[in-house]
């Protein structure tokens, strides 16, 4: 009776023993000494559910002491240290501290899906301030001094848009501006810059065109130099701002935020138009350098202002080391060897040649086909630009409001903005056999609103993709393929309508409808690119961004 007393103590203490998890090399020598009779004999052999008991036990304390040593790493930098909350010798501590909990964003900002502090509302208006400043002065380069040159200096047409083929061709220099800040790691100097070039450009091309009522060969070269600093000082700063906003701003806000920062462009057109058209009432040239320097003083100042504190919201990304920077050509070489980057840059050329193409010819069309006054194709205009603006906020409404959904996919916005687009380009071709005039050209507003907004939007949601070295760089090729673009197809489209009529048939019906139909075609090819990129959508409904520290593992 005593040695089986004997024998069962000898397997039990053992695995109740194993509940407090020792190590398996005290356990055994623990075991052996409490079990050893007083009078040595042979030794009881362990029973097959002692083995199986002792090998599960001993996978257990392997398992614990894993787990122990990944969270111990994992939250070293909180731990270590003395009064880090480790042991006296600023030791980490046997069981690791907790993870920090969840903090909502303040009133406001938002975070990214990986938890990083991204710009709010208030934020994203300031940025479109500097786009406001920004059209402030451009409008008078492409409007006032326009005019002025044409009417009261008696210049040739082909002056003025000589000047702005110059502004337009600086836009080739975007790239390397975006690779400027992508090497420094930080954009506010580089818009703070391109504003000072535009500005000063700005006010130098008001002196050089008073300049060329005495002198005009002095004040055209004074002007054709304010062009190009103009360009360039553009092409920093839109660049530049369109990259923080890519970086700082959360996906489901992008269709909305690309939507404010061009509205506000717009808004600064059409505050400084009529201001400035004010105070310039009587004319003279002192009058247009006064009223062009306040403009650009002006807009710097709000543009600075707007910018103060903005980038410094988000996380700080350090300056590329000189021994890790790469040449200018080999980044862009990269950018471009990317399939899905390439694919974009060639829809940003052919969609923004359609949708440009048509905004110095279809005022003439309405003239000549319809018989419509100066001041009802002035409204018609108006009515165009109408209707951009409802179909840019329809899609910010949209895509916040359904984000989560297919409605929030930035590409299903732009295909029906470029289909819309071709479809009314198509209906204007037919000469207004098939709809009304006004209602066609409402809905190519809608449709050309659509697509420029989520154009952008997918402009900023690729740029943030890629390696964060190279979204200036990224950026900068779509806004130099945009810009030039741009620039020439006001130039093709009306070069287009002369050359059908003086080649094929002198009749404006056929002619302009040649050219629309023509548009339309590349709306299509636009649409067939757009279709080849992949999606790009914002988070799901009610999605909760994981703590960087949980995100870890």
């Amino acid at each position: 009776m005593r040695g089986s007393d004997s024998r069962a103590a000898s397997t039990s203490a053992p695995l109740l023993d194993a509940a407090r998890v020792p190590s398996p090399e005290r356990e055994r020598d623990r075991v052996r000494g409490a079990t050893a009779p007083e009078n040595p004999g042979p030794s009881p052999q362990p029973s097959p559910a002692w083995e199986r008991g002792r090998v599960a036990v001993s996978a257990l304390q392997e398992g614990h002491a894993s787990i122990c040593a990944d969270r111990d790493a994992l939250s070293s930098p909180l731990r270590g240290g003395a009064g880090g909350g480790g042991g006296a010798d600023g030791t980490a501590a046997s069981h690791p501290a907790p993870p920090p909990p969840l903090t909502p964003p303040r009133k406001g900002e938002g975070k990214s899906e990986a938890g990083e502090a991204t710009l709010g509302w208030p934020q994203i208006v300031r940025l479109g301030l500097v786009q406001t400043a920004l059209g402030s002065v451009v409008v008078l380069m492409t409007a006032t001094l326009n005019r002025v040159m044409v009417v009261e200096l008696a210049l040739p047409a082909l002056v003025p848009g000589f000047l702005v083929a110059l502004h337009y061709a600086a836009q080739v220099l975007r790239p390397r501006w975006g690779y400027g800040s992508d090497r420094s790691g930080t954009r506010t100097p580089w818009i703070v810059g391109g504003m000072a070039a535009l500005c000063l450009g700005g006010f130098g091309a008001a002196c050089g065109t008073a300049l060329a009522a005495t002198d005009l060969m002095l004040g055209l070269a004074l002007a054709a130099l304010s062009f190009l600093c103009v360009g360039i000082g553009a092409g920093a700063a839109g660049t530049s701002l369109l990259v923080l906003l890519s970086g700082g701003v959360a996906p489901a806000r992008r269709g909305a935020a690309a939507t404010i920062v061009w509205v506000m462009m717009i808004l600064g057109f059409a505050l400084t138009a009529p201001l400035a058209g004010h105070f310039l009432d009587p004319f003279s040239g002192l009058r247009l350098v006064a009223v062009s320097g306040a403009v650009s003083a002006i807009a710097f100042c709000v543009a600075v202002l707007a910018l103060t504190g903005v980038e410094r919201r988000l996380p700080v990304r350090a300056p590329e080391p000189e021994t890790a920077k790469r040449p200018f050509f080999t980044v862009l070489a990269q950018v471009l060897g990317d399939p899905e980057a390439r694919t974009f840059t060639i829809f940003v050329f052919v969609s923004m040649l359609a949708y440009s193409a048509q905004e110095l010819i279809l005022e003439p069309y309405a003239g000549l086909v319809f018989a419509m006054s100066p001041g009802a194709t002035t409204k018609l205009a108006g009515l165009q630009h109408g209707g951009v603006l409802a179909g840019m906020l329809l899609v910010a409404g949209v895509t916040l409001a359904a984000r989560g959904t297919p409605l929030a996919s930035l590409r299903l916005w732009i295909a029906l903005g470029c289909a819309g687009s071709a479809a009314a380009l198509f209906a204007l071709a037919a000469g207004g056999d098939v709809l009304p005039l006004r209602p066609v050209v409402f809905a190519l507003g809608v449709a050309n609103g659509a697509y420029a907004v989520a154009a952008i939007g997918s402009m900023m949601a690729l740029a943030g993709r890629g390696d964060a070295r190279e979204r200036g760089t990224r950026m900068g090729v779509w806004g130099a393929a945009q810009g030039i673009a741009f620039g020439a197809g006001g130039f093709l489209g009306a070069a287009a309508v002369d050359a059908v009529r003086l080649l094929i048939t002198a009749e404006p019906v056929q002619a302009y409808a040649a050219v629309f139909a023509a548009e339309g075609v590349l709306f299509l090819a636009a649409l067939v690119l757009a279709l080849r990129l992949e999606p790009v959508r914002g988070p799901a409904r009610g999605a909760i961004p994981l703590n960087p520290i949980l995100g870890a593992r």
